[in-house]
Parts: structure tokens; sequence; C-alpha cells
């Protein structure tokens, strides 16, 4: 699953290929908004942990996995 992640005064937005749910994604980004955790931490398909300071945290965008179309035809 792709996930966006804005980081205030940050030029360029994260973008990452999770293997996580939407839903550990939201708790995993409601955890850091509410104060029970201060960072905003996710791992992407290859094992690579992302930590962004949850004070820094200016979105989190969560969308489903593309499929890859390959060829010419319409299926």
């Amino acid at each position: 699953m792709e996930v966006k992640i804005g980081v205030q005064n940050a030029p360029r937005e994260i973008v990452i290929e999770s293997s996580q749910t939407a839903e550990e994604v939201a708790d995993a980004v409601d955890k850091a908004l509410d104060g029970s955790s201060k960072v905003f931490t996710l791992t992407d398909e290859h094992g690579r942990r992302v930590i962004v300071p949850s004070e820094r945290l200016a979105y989190v965008e969560i969308g489903e996995t593309a499929s890859r179309k390959v060829g010419f035809g319409n299926l």
C-alpha cells in the first residue's frame, strides 16, 4: 500500500510502499497525534523504517496498492 507523509518545513513528501494494512497505518497516525507516541513510525516493504517526530507530522495519505498493468490489451 502506498503511504504519503507530509513533514512540516520539508520541501517534499515522503512516499513509501508499506506492507502494513490501512488500519495499522491509521492506528500509528492516531497514536502519534494524540500524544501517546512521540514518533510516527512505518516500515516499508523492504524492511526499512521511516521515523518522523510527531510534532513535525503535517499529513498522512493512505492509498491502495495500484496493480501494475502489463501489455496493450484491456482486461
